[in-house]
């Protein structure tokens, strides 16, 4: 399964679990750019960038989602290194990115990537308020399910941003951080 050829770049995982058949989920982060190796014997420092609450859902060996929140818009080069062949016409994109002002459809592989500024906030949240959803509608499901319930709602939805490119929009990029809240 694809999931499993991704589990290397799993870190912090919130959960990675088989919904039905061959269809399976993943929440966390994933590592983009991988720390540099520090001794022989392959130990490698933390990860240099990873894409923060990343969701994955995919059917087989197809990736039928792939959606996350990226500080640096820089950073999609190394995301396309690790994901970019499985992203396919088929595969829903939907990337939140901190440091870019308007967002913007993109051709990726085929596929009609969304980019989304976002500087603060959740990217399951922000999601769920594109596809529409409510709490309510998770009510009894697994989290696996939770993450099929949120592409199925969101898979139809047409995007009304101005399409560009991924190259044009590195050159637009901002110094914008992310914004974080709470205890310190």
């Amino acid at each position: 399964m694809l999931l499993d050829r991704y589990e290397h770049l799993f870190f912090n995982a919130n959960f990675s679990e088989v919904f039905s058949g061959a269809v399976a989920a993943y929440r966390g982060e994933l590592i983009v750019k991988e720390g540099e190796i520090t001794d022989e014997q392959g130990r490698r420092k933390p990860p240099v960038e990873v894409m923060k609450q990343a969701i994955v859902l995919a059917d087989g060996d197809k990736l039928k989602f792939i959606s996350g929140s990226l500080d640096e818009f820089q950073y999609f080069h190394g995301f396309m290194d690790k994901f970019g062949a499985d992203i396919t016409a088929d595969t829903l994109v939907i990337l939140f990115v901190v440091n870019i002002d308007n967002p913007f459809i993109a051709d990726v592989n085929g596929a009609k990537a969304v980019f989304i500024p976002l500087v603060q906030g959740m990217t399951w949240n922000e999601l769920g308020d594109l596809a529409a959803l409510e709490k309510g509608d998770f009510k009894g499901q697994g989290a696996a399910e939770k993450v099929v319930t949120m592409y199925d709602a969101l898979k139809g939805n047409k995007y009304k941003y101005p399409e560009s490119t991924v190259e044009l929009e590195l050159t637009k990029t901002n110094s914008n951080k992310r914004v974080n809240h709470g205890a310190v």
